[in-house]
């Protein structure tokens, strides 16, 4: 159920940012978009290898 609430939003998002004019594809090609993007995987990367470790350590 939850997974279906997911995507309905997801879907209406995607409507509302269409609405007002802006382009995720251009947000993403932008030099802008690619450094938030590049920061953010980074980021998830560092946050991902601290779980593992953490969860090692306690099995």
């Amino acid at each position: 159920m939850s997974l279906l609430r997911l995507a309905f939003w997801t879907i209406i998002l995607f409507f509302a940012l269409s609405f007002f004019g802006i382009s995720i594809q251009a947000i993403i090609n932008s030099p802008a978009g690619q450094a938030n993007l590049s920061y953010m995987i980074n980021l998830f990367s560092q946050f991902w290898q601290w779980m593992a470790s953490w969860l090692n350590l306690l099995s």
